[in-house]
């Protein structure tokens, strides 16, 4: 199986930025972890701060692989062509959120990914993309 991790922007401060919201794990040690855990899955991990680089991921291994785990970070509340992107694809994307969104600020409540996913995980902290491994490879 196939799965691609696709994070957006500020998650490659992860263990640095906001610790006691995002917690104190880098992402890189935390993806060590997952594929440790699922070694029967080829991950493919990407990150950028820029929207359309991860336009542009999307549309690459969106007709390809098993499975898309995507956190869009603040383009969930922003980014209509994100979520214009995983409407055109046709592999299943899950939209995962380290933080709870809806207990922060009033614009983070709106995203234009989640009507477009698969499913959302959110508030469960990096435990949601295992989370989302687990649906990918259940479904």
């Amino acid at each position: 199986m196939n799965i691609a991790i696709i994070n957006g922007p500020n998650l490659n401060l992860l263990g640095k930025r906001e610790p006691g919201v995002y917690g104190s794990q880098t992402f890189e040690e935390y993806y060590q972890q997952l594929q440790q855990r699922y070694p029967q899955v080829r991950f493919r991990y990407f990150q950028s701060n820029v929207e359309g680089e991860l336009i542009n991921e999307l549309q690459g291994v969106g007709f390809s692989f098993d499975g898309i785990i995507m956190n869009p970070g603040g383009y969930t509340h922003t980014s209509v062509a994100i979520g214009d992107a995983i409407a055109a694809i046709t592999t299943p994307v899950v939209e995962v959120h380290i933080s709870n969104v809806h207990a922060r600020e009033e614009f983070r409540k709106l995203s234009h990914v989640s009507a477009k996913a698969a499913g959302s995980i959110i508030g469960l902290g990096l435990k949601g993309y295992e989370l989302a491994v687990e649906w990918l490879l259940r479904r």
